[in-house]
């Protein structure tokens, strides 16, 4: 069996605050307590928002903190071609649908249907989306 995998998936968009620095740690702790790996993963593909300066911040703050990560670090800028092939190939399997409900509406689906008793949830306990969007027609585009 592989060992387990840990990571810290930062944005560049802000200096760390201390719930990052929590995450991070116990994260860290966890993956050296399982003889397991820790990962960073910089979210920089937002580049209105992400700095090469909070780049350099976070892993300085890491670093002060104690925390040793593997390298190379993960940018996701740097595979956004994996990810259009991936939504290519998820498209032709028809597993993409366009969905346009908000986060509210989609509450107030969950709700209705836990009404008629427990709707499922993944692991970490949030509710499974409903699928409303499954039933509109594939002319209107997704991916």
């Amino acid at each position: 069996m592989s060992p387990p995998v840990f990571r810290f998936a930062p944005s560049p968009n802000g200096y760390l605050h201390l719930g990052h620095a929590f995450s991070a740690l116990l994260n860290f702790d966890l993956a050296r307590e399982a003889g397991g790996r820790f990962l960073l993963r910089i979210e920089d593909i937002d580049p209105t928002r992400c700095r090469v300066e909070f780049e350099t911040a976070i892993y300085e703050d890491l670093a002060w903190l104690g925390i040793a990560w593997e390298t190379p670090v993960r940018r996701q800028s740097e595979h956004l071609d994996a990810y259009r092939k991936a939504v290519e190939q998820l498209t032709a399997q028809g597993l993409l649908y366009p969905s346009f409900e908000s986060r509210a509406e989609i509450a107030r689906l969950v709700a209705e249907r836990e009404a008629a008793g427990p709707w499922p949830r993944d692991p970490d306990g949030a509710p499974l989306y409903p699928g409303a969007a499954r039933s509109l027609p594939a002319s209107t585009g997704c991916g």
